[in-house]
Parts: C-alpha cells; structure tokens; sequence
C-alpha cells in the first residue's frame, strides 16, 4: 500500500519550491532549489501519471455501469487495459520512494588490480579496466588515471582512475569484488585453459565536505620516485606517500613529476577510502539491512566469471549468465549486466521494507 500522506507531501513539497524559484532569489539559493526539485521531479511526474490512472479508472467504471449499453461496453474495455497498469505503477512509484544512498550521485575511484595468475591477471586487469573507461565514454562521464603499474607483458599489476558523471557510483558500485577469467593464455602451448582474477574497487569520491582530514592526523613522506626494477626516473623527490595515522591508511602517488599534483592525486585517493571505511562502518552497524543489497560490496567475494572457451559472462550473485562475453568486455554490453544488478537490488529492498512493515 502507498503512503498516501507522503505522497501528498511529495506534492506539496515540490510546489512550494516551483513558488519559490518563480520569486527574487540569491542566484546560490536558486541553484540549491533547484538541484532539490530535479531530484523529487520523477517522483512527482510518477504519483500525478498514478493519481490520474485512478481517477480515470474511478470515471470509467461509473461509465461501465450505465444505461448506454455500447458506451458501457467501450469503458469496460478501455478499464481493463488501465487497471493492468495500475500494479506496475505502484512498483515504480515504492522504488522511487526507497531510501537513497547518499553516495549514489557522487563520481567514483576505481581501483582494479591484477590478483592471482601472474601475467595472465595483468593483462585481465587491463581489459576489465578498458571495459569500465568505455563504458564511461558510452555515458559521458569523464575517465582520468590516477595511478598505474604496468605488468610485464602488458596489462597492470595495478590501476586507480576516477569516473566523473551524473550517478556513476549508483551504476558502478555493483562492481566491487573478485572478477575471474578463464581462458588460454597466448603463452600457453598445451592449450590448457588457466583461471586468472583480479580484484575491483569502486569507491565513491566525497566532496571536501563530506570528510574532514585534520593535517595533525596526517605523516608525509617525500621521496624519488622509481620505475620497474626500482631505477630512478627523477632527480627530485616528487613521489608522495600520505599514511593517516589515526586508520594507518596509506597512499603513494609517484605517477606526477610534480610532488604538488602528486600530493593532491593522493589526497583525493585517501578522501575516498576514508569515506568508504567510515561507509563500510555504517553498514556493519547495520548488518541486516546487508543482506538485503546484491552482494556485500566486499573487493574478496568472487562476483564474476569471464569465460573466453564459451563466450559467456556469468555474474554469481545473481546467477544470471549472458553469452555476449566480447561486447561485454567492450563496454557496450555492461549496462545489461548492471541493469539487472540494479533490478534485483530494488526487489530485494522492497522484500525487506515490506518484511519490515
């Protein structure tokens, strides 16, 4: 049953900001208005289509029970086909009004790094890294490298970039986790299929505001940055590793020739996992809530399956297999895997807030 009384202030909400942004406001309070009522606006388009189907629903059924036999007929027909949208109404107005996650709307950092298989989870590394930087260029976001170390036969032994755009850590976050893929390796003579992994983090990039680092909690550390085998590719110590010393979380940028553009890069990294750690804390706090969401966000569960022989893609928390393995690693085909990540996400929120009711 929808919460009539929310709906109704939903309503009221939003005009009461229309009345105020057609008034002289501060071109600040404007923007915050605004960004206030976009947010609530497919809310508001969603409980006026619904309001409407039942008032149309309400007229047409007094139309089906009158004395004009062939309008009667006419409006029986035309509510039958109303009243079997009415339940997908509902569905999507109760997903509108389920809680937001706060970071939904922020830009990520995502960190993928290659993990058990040598070269092989290196060179898998770089195609899941590919795969998201497409996938990024299909929405419009914007993908810039961080940091990265590259393997030895191509690939990386580790990559950090963030996302910027319009809601992708709500599309992205799905992604945490261990990726496995099976394949032949090039190097392999036998043709024996090996199975190689490698981990993803996505975490969500807070604003300035949304953390709070004291420069007392901090330890800095300046160095010459190294290349492969630990030679020496600067003659000044522009490398820079931040450790907060409260968490013992610790950041190395060396990627910049500039130790100012590598201290910034590595504060934008320990924003971000700070963030997640203090996230992470919440969501201990509210372990049942956990096992309502696809998966536990956690980088050592094993999510996905890439298997080359067959072609196919199999995502383990859903058990949902597509064979479309090629276009999915091209970037085109993840928005299907997430959508239906995003889909059992919100059914099983609603299980949980009617479990809860």
């Amino acid at each position: 049953m929808l919460p009539v009384d929310r709906l109704d202030a939903i309503l009221a909400r939003a005009e009461t900001l229309q009345n105020e942004m057609n008034g002289e406001l501060p071109p600040e309070r404007f923007v915050e208005l605004s960004k206030e009522y976009a947010e609530i606006d497919p809310l508001v388009t969603a409980i006026t289509a619904y309001r409407a189907a039942l008032t149309e629903c309400e007229e047409l059924s007094a139309l089906s029970k009158g004395d004009d036999a062939e309008m009667a007929e006419l409006a029986a027909l035309e509510l039958e086909g109303i009243e079997a949208q009415i339940p997908d109404m509902e569905t999507a107005l109760e997903v509108l009004l389920l809680p937001k996650d706060s970071a939904d709307e922020l830009n990520v950092i995502v960190e993928v790094r290659a993990g058990t298989g040598g070269d092989e989870a290196a060179l898998f590394a770089g195609s899941l890294f590919r795969m998201y930087a497409r996938y990024a260029d299909l929405q419009g976001w914007k993908c810039e490298i961080i940091s990265q170390s590259e393997g030895e036969v191509g690939g990386y032994k580790e990559i950090v970039a963030t996302i910027r755009g319009r809601g992708a850590f709500a599309r992205l976050k799905f992604e945490s986790g261990v990726h496995r893929v099976q394949r032949v390796p090039e190097t392999e003579s036998g043709g024996r299929i090996h199975t190689s992994a490698a981990t993803v983090a996505v975490l969500p990039e807070p604003e300035e505001v949304d953390i709070k680092i004291e420069e007392k909690d901090l330890r800095i550390d300046v160095f010459r940055a190294s290349g492969p085998g630990g030679q020496s590719v600067n003659t000044t110590d522009s490398a820079v590793r931040i450790t907060h010393l409260p968490t013992g979380i610790m950041v190395i940028q060396q990627d910049e020739k500039s130790q100012h553009k590598n201290r910034a890069k590595a504060m934008t990294v320990l924003r971000a996992r700070l963030f997640e750690a203090e996230r992470q804390r919440a969501d201990d706090e509210r372990a049942a809530d956990r096992k309502s969401q696809v998966g536990s966000g956690d980088r050592s569960e094993r999510i996905r399956t890439y298997n080359f022989p067959q072609g196919r893609v199999t995502d383990h928390r859903i058990n949902v297999t597509l064979h479309k393995l090629e276009k999915i690693l091209a970037g085109d085909g993840l928005d299907e895997l997430l959508e239906t990540l995003v889909r059992e996400d919100q059914t099983r929120r609603l299980a949980a807030v009617g479990d809860d009711g």
